[in-house]
C-alpha cells in the first residue's frame, strides 16, 4: 500500500492531512439545502461524512439553492453523526437503516431478491443502487453523486439534465474499470454496453430498473468471471446500455486529476480517486 503512494513518508502526509480535513469540517460553512431544489443523492456514514459535507460545500458555493441534498446511511449512521449533519447543514434530508430496511421490505423483499440482500452485506457499493433507488419519492430521477468529489466551478450540464431529464446522465471515466469482460456484459443485457462509464456522478429513472434482471445479472457476471470490485460500475453501465444518455464533459468533470489540475482547480468537477487521492487530501479541501 505504502508503495502504491510513493513510500511511507508520502502515506503518511496523506494520511496527517486526512486527519486534517475531518477535523476542518467543524469550521466549514454552515450548508443551506433548498427542499425544493434539483435532488442530489449521497450513500454515506461514518467513514465518509467528512468527505460528502466538504463536497456538498464545493456544490453549494457554485450554486447557492440550487439543490436538496438526501444522505442516505451506509449502515452506520448513529446519534453522533445525525448531529453533526444537523449541525454542518440546514434542510438536509436524512434516511436511516429504519426507512431503508422499509423501502427493501416493499421493493426487494429477501425472499425474491437474496443475490441483491447478500450483495448489500458483503458489498456496500451495491447500496448506491439498491437503497437509494428503492426510496419512493416524487424524484423519479435520482442524481447519485460519490463523496470523494469536489466542485470547482458551476455544473451547467448538470443543471440543465435536471430542468428536462429524458435519459441517464454520467461521467467518463480515465480508464475502462468493469471488472467483467464487454462481450459478457451484453450477452447478458442484450445491449451494447456504454464506453468509460463512472458513477462517481450517474442519474437514472428509478423505475426503469428491472430489479429481476439486476438479481440474474449478478449471478451469471459472478459465477462466469467471479467477483469484482466494479461490480456496482459493470450493473449500471448494462442498466444503461444503448440508451441515449447525457455523457459529461470528460476535460471538465475530470476523474482522477494530476496534481496541476488539482492545483489550478481546472474543470468543473474532480473525482479523486487512486493517486489523486494525495493530492484531494493533500492540497484540494484546503483550497475549497
Amino acid at each position: 500500500m505504502y508503495n502504491h503512494y510513493g513510500g511511507l513518508l508520502n502515506y503518511w502526509k496523506m494520511e496527517y492531512n486526512r486527519y486534517r480535513m475531518m477535523n476542518a469540517v467543524k469550521v466549514i460553512p454552515v450548508i443551506i439545502a433548498n427542499p425544493k431544489g434539483f435532488p442530489i443523492y449521497f450513500l454515506t456514514g461514518k467513514k465518509y461524512l467528512y468527505q460528502t459535507l466538504f463536497c456538498m460545500a464545493s456544490v453549494a458555493k457554485h450554486h447557492p439553492g440550487a439543490f436538496s441534498f438526501t444522505l442516505v446511511d451506509d449502515g452506520t449512521f448513529n446519534k453522533k453523526l445525525i448531529k453533526t449533519i444537523n449541525n454542518r447543514s440546514k434542510n438536509v434530508v436524512i434516511i436511516d437503516s429504519y426507512q431503508i430496511k422499509k423501502n427493501l421490505d416493499s421493493v426487494l423483499p429477501e425472499r425474491e431478491f437474496p443475490v441483491l440482500h447478500h450483495k448489500r452485506h458483503v458489498y456496500p457499493h451495491i447500496k448506491k443502487i439498491t437503497d437509494i433507488h428503492s426510496i419512493s419519492n416524487h424524484d423519479e430521477w435520482k442524481l447519485v453523486i460519490d463523496s470523494d468529489m469536489l466542485f470547482w466551478g458551476k455544473a451547467n450540464d448538470i443543471l440543465d439534465w435536471f430542468k428536462h431529464p429524458q435519459s441517464p446522465i454520467y461521467m467518463q471515466d480515465c480508464t475502462q474499470s468493469y471488472g467483467y469482460s464487454i462481450n459478457l456484459m451484453e450477452t447478458l443485457s442484450g445491449s451494447k454496453i456504454p464506453p468509460m462509464v463512472n458513477v462517481g456522478v450517474i442519474g437514472l429513472k428509478s423505475s426503469t430498473i428491472n430489479w429481476v434482471r439486476l438479481e440474474n445479472w449478478i449471478i451469471e457476471l459472478e459465477k462466469a468471471e467471479k467477483t469484482s470490485y466494479y461490480l456496482e460500475q459493470a450493473l449500471t453501465s448494462m442498466i444503461i446500455g444503448e440508451t441515449k444518455s447525457v455523457v459529461l464533459n470528460k476535460e471538465e468533470y475530470i476523474v482522477n486529476p494530476i496534481p496541476d489540475k488539482v492545483n489550478q482547480k481546472e474543470g468543473i468537477l474532480h473525482h479523486y480517486v487512486d493517486l489523486s487521492k494525495i493530492a484531494y487530501f493533500t492540497i484540494a479541501w484546503k483550497k475549497l
